[in-house]
């Protein structure tokens, strides 16, 4: 029987391969947990079933990020839909089962925050932002429109200018045509 042999370089590069493997796989563990996770049983009242569904619509999962407890399937979701399917069993309106919700959870829990003192930056803050950039876009524009050019630059070097602009004389080397005012580094 033949044993593969391998070198210690060989052994760690297998060992990395496999750590990667295992560190890949407790990474989707969960994931395959919530995906078979059973769906919620529905109630026994269809009626109650599609109250409660429109009304968790516009609930907040208080664990998840950006997920309504209609949609969400974690644990704390579905003891509070079930929480809120008793409630509505108990015969309690819809009004009084979000101000129950709010009472424990804040206007967290709501995905439409009612507008009040304290929501006032979050109603108004895009808005906020929007004119706000705007204003930073208005003034830059307009201090540069009030910029004015240096008009301190002679006569004679804006016809040398125009003279190498246009091209019509060679151009002699450096530091021979005496280029009278003064230039751009002189003025710094």
């Amino acid at each position: 029987m033949d044993q593969e042999v391998r070198t210690p370089v060989e052994g760690v590069a297998v060992l990395k391969g496999s750590l990667g493997l295992l560190i890949c796989l407790l990474w989707l563990a969960p994931e395959w947990g919530m995906a078979s996770v059973p769906a919620a049983p529905n109630a026994d009242d269809p009626a109650l079933e599609a109250r409660l569904n429109r009304l968790a619509e516009g609930l907040r999962c208080v664990v998840c990020q950006n997920e309504s407890l209609a949609e969400s399937r974690a644990s704390l979701a579905l003891d509070l839909r079930e929480e809120i399917r008793e409630m509505m069993r108990a015969g309690m309106s819809d009004d009084a089962v979000v101000e129950s919700l709010v009472a424990r959870y804040g206007d967290f829990v709501l995905y439409r925050p009612p507008l009040k003192p304290l929501t006032y930056l979050l109603w108004a803050g895009p808005l906020a932002f929007l004119l706000g950039g705007a204003g930073l876009a208005m003034g830059s524009v307009l201090r540069r429109r009030m910029l004015r050019p240096q008009a301190d630059v002679s006569a004679d070097a804006l016809r040398e200018a125009a003279r190498l602009l246009q091209g019509s004389e060679p151009h002699s080397p450096r530091g021979t045509d005496a280029v009278s005012g003064p230039t751009h580094r002189e003025e710094r």
